[in-house]
């Protein structure tokens, strides 16, 4: 019986990863700050899965109740095979605009909260020579668009590294990379999405089912969704100067609606 943490797992993505992880017959470890919405999505799991869940309300951006989730990763007696980096949050302003102490927040919780669960785990899983590492990143890793870009570029090239070093010991580490995704995350940015085309927007069941398969698979970066594979083709060979000035309209337009 294989068990799998899921960091952010009441809602979005990581709500679905949940789902999936039981579905298949995983155990489960549930990280998130809302004890009672933890218990409630334990509960669901439990009686449509008939699998254990353990849950552990923490908040990632202090340092204390991340490293009571890193001793988790890191106990010997009790193996986790699966960790999945997923909480985070968005934000609607831009870098300067927005308060230092909420960019703050988005660095502890989607660099360093990943850098040390990642640690943590991986050095058990190395000892037993298996286990995965699944980071949910962006396609906004690809691009210079905000400091959320910059973010999650962190989180992919850490992702790349940390697989090299970890394959050759049997651990295999994924980042996945969805463009626009619906959930609760742009609801919870106050961000104005109704003008997106529908073509651009991709549903969780399908990110999550391809995130597993390619961490599964041993495929380092997964793009899910062919309109975000072609276009994370073609920010590879762009040249940064175009996307940046893309980038720049893109928010002067945010600003002027």
């Amino acid at each position: 019986m294989a068990t799998a943490l899921v960091t952010g797992a009441t809602a979005g993505l990581g709500r679905e990863f949940a789902e999936q992880l039981a579905a298949r017959g995983d155990d489960l470890v549930l990280v998130a700050r809302d004890a009672q919405r933890l218990e409630q999505v334990a509960a669901d799991l439990r009686a449509a899965h008939g699998v254990q869940v353990r849950v552990l309300p923490a908040d990632l951006t202090h340092r204390a109740q991340l490293h009571a989730v890193a001793e988790v990763l890191a106990d010997r007696s009790a193996p986790v095979d699966l960790l999945v980096n997923n909480a985070g949050f968005g934000s609607r302003r831009g870098f300067v605009s927005n308060a230092l102490e909420e960019e703050e927040a988005a660095v502890d919780l989607m660099v360093r909260a990943v850098m040390v669960l990642s640690h943590a785990a991986a050095g058990a899983m190395r000892e037993r020579g298996r286990g995965s590492i699944l980071n949910v990143s962006s396609v906004a890793s690809f691009a210079a668009m905000g400091h959320y870009s910059a973010i999650k570029s962190y989180v992919t090239v850490f992702s790349e590294a940390l697989a090299t070093e970890l394959g050759p010991h049997g651990v295999r580490v994924s980042a996945l990379c969805p463009g626009f995704t619906r959930t609760e995350f742009h609801d919870r940015a106050e961000m104005n999405m109704s003008r997106l085309p529908e073509a651009l927007w991709l549903d969780a069941p399908s990110v999550v089912r391809d995130g597993l398969a390619s961490v599964a698979a041993g495929q380092v970066v997964s793009v899910p969704g062919p309109q975000y594979k072609v276009l994370v083709g073609l920010l590879r060979v762009v040249p940064r100067r175009i996307t940046r000035r893309v980038a720049g309209e893109l928010a002067a337009r945010r600003r002027r609606r």
